[in-house]
């Protein structure tokens, strides 16, 4: 059998992948904290025809005779740049300046998101828009993020020092540093709780979930767990979403190269079976 045929059929199929992927990105264009993906391609295992040989004092070396098998793919590399920002006004909505990514809980599991279109539910709890919960810190008398990462309410419970009795919390908002402050009857301001930022050591590691989600897998290392501005971690601004970070020039770029390829490996396959018939027809 021809090798050909079989280098057309997996070129068939990893520029099909391509067109998925890259399908994908496009339907996703307008997906709050959507990241892109790319495709790699490498050669699979050739076949060797003939070594190669050193020099001697006879003849010169000669270089190795080997016929590719086709392609596979390599790999589907997440893009994750920032994406451009879309204000909202909405006080619950976050956008992550620079590296880090929200946790949020859901199902008793630990995920991972850039998309900061969050609300209040009706229990108060911070919310995204799939349910899951919003992780952050309690402050301390100073200010000062403790403990470990919890659900982030809008209850004065476990303010220190305590709110007097009697006294509400009339507004709140997000600041650059992530902290949850509160505007209470007494005019007095307090700050109430403050979100947590992940970081990995290969954000492109990690494993989408759906729902503009990751979580974490074998190579995206564990997740660093902070606060805004602390380390690599960006800074939040309040009011505004990260949208999707899709260039749609360059995937309808990769879209058309993908067809090429899609069609050329289609043609090499029909090559190889017109060699194959002419083949047949020199026996008959």
């Amino acid at each position: 059998m021809l090798r050909s045929l079989f280098a057309g059929i997996s070129g068939l199929r990893v520029n099909q992948t391509m067109l998925d992927v890259t399908g994908n990105n496009i339907a996703n264009a307008n997906t709050v904290g959507f990241k892109s993906s790319t495709t790699v391609f490498s050669d699979t295992l050739s076949q060797m025809l003939t070594g190669a040989t050193g020099s001697n004092a006879a003849r010169g070396g000669t270089n190795p005779v080997q016929i590719g098998l086709g392609v596979q793919l390599a790999g589907s590399v997440a893009n994750m740049t920032q994406g451009s920002a879309q204000l909202t006004g909405r006080s619950t909505d976050l956008m992550l300046n620079g590296d880090g990514m929200f946790m949020v809980q859901i199902d008793g599991q630990s995920l991972y998101t850039r998309a900061g279109a969050f609300t209040f539910d009706e229990t108060g709890t911070l919310v995204n828009t799939s349910g899951a919960r919003v992780q952050g810190y309690a402050l301390d008398a100073t200010g000062a993020p403790t403990g470990a990462p919890t659900d982030i309410t809008l209850g004065t419970g476990s303010l220190t020092p305590a709110v007097p009795a009697g006294v509400e919390l009339v507004s709140f908002s997000f600041g650059s540093d992530g902290v949850l402050r509160g505007v209470f009857s007494d005019d007095i301001q307090r700050d109430m709780a403050q979100v947590a930022i992940a970081d990995f050591n290969n954000p492109m590691g990690l494993e989408k979930v759906g729902e503009t989600m990751f979580r974490e897998s074998a190579n995206s290392g564990a997740a660093q767990l902070g606060v805004s501005g602390e380390g690599r971690r960006g800074t939040i601004t309040g009011g505004a979403l990260e949208m999707s970070n899709v260039d749609l020039a360059a995937e309808f770029t990769n879209l058309i190269l993908a067809q090429r390829g899609f069609q050329a490996s289609s043609r090499v396959i029909t090559t190889s079976d017109q060699v194959l018939e002419d083949l047949i027809n020199i026996k008959r």
